[in-house]
């Protein structure tokens, strides 16, 4: 059980220290780290009150079996709930935090979140998956918790343009809450194209690993962004 857990969660908290060491100028309180990780272990199960409506309302499918069955269920099923329970939720937890006074803060908060959401749909799986879990663990880990992460950097990076250049960034509001939505759409609806057509499988590995991938440096440049502007602030410049 505790090696179950263990692969479930190290992949995310790798990934959060690397987010956390970035933020070199101003790093948040720990404490506020672990609360923001388990503000989305919360968000897991917000989404189910999204989610679930939208089945009874025949949204997307109890199974797939065509494409747009795949469409619906990535965007309807999975997209569109956990990425609005994940917004609605670091919208809660940042209202009300002092320490959140810079750009790189958003990001930092967004990808606890969305880490923190990753572990607990992460455990979620891999008890589910019975024998096969150590497999099935390594895959996600440089699948879906990179993805997440990719998903949390866009949301946070445009939750601080809201929060703090919203005259000069007026979609940023919608972008938020939009591009996430998007990339995780179609994140899954790659992925759960193998059940339509399993003879697939190895081509839609391989794009889910080169969107993986893009995720992480579309990241990278995200918060170097924010690092430099926050560092122009700190310093009296305007960066505009």
């Amino acid at each position: 059980m505790i090696a179950v857990i263990a692969l479930a969660v190290l992949p995310a908290l790798i990934l959060l220290y690397y987010v956390y060491q970035q933020d070199k100028l101003q790093r948040e309180p720990v404490r506020n780290l672990v609360k923001a990780f388990f503000y989305g272990g919360m968000a897991v199960f917000a989404s189910l009150l999204i989610s679930k409506p939208a089945f009874y309302l025949g949204l997307f499918p109890a199974q797939i079996t065509s494409f747009w069955g795949a469409f619906c269920t990535a965007f309807f099923g999975a997209a569109i709930p956990e990425e609005t329970a994940k917004l609605v939720l670091l919208f809660l937890f940042l209202r009300k935090c002092k320490d959140f006074d810079e750009r790189m803060d958003g990001i930092v908060y967004s990808a606890c979140i969305g880490l923190g959401f990753a572990s607990f749909e992460n455990i979620e799986y891999l008890f589910a998956s019975g024998t096969d879990w150590i497999t099935v663990g390594l895959g996600r880990s440089v699948t879906a918790i990179p993805g997440h992460f990719g998903f949390a950097v866009v949301m946070g990076y445009y939750f601080s343009l809201y929060y703090f250049d919203r005259y000069r960034a007026p979609g940023a509001g919608l972008k938020m809450w939009l591009y996430p939505v998007l990339l995780h759409g179609a994140y899954d609806w790659i992925a759960m194209s193998q059940a339509v057509t399993p003879e697939l499988s190895g081509a839609v590995s391989v794009a889910i690993l080169l969107l993986c991938f893009w995720l992480l440096k579309s990241a990278r440049m995200r918060i170097k962004e924010h690092l430099i502007a926050d560092s122009y602030r700190m310093s009296g410049i305007d960066e505009q």
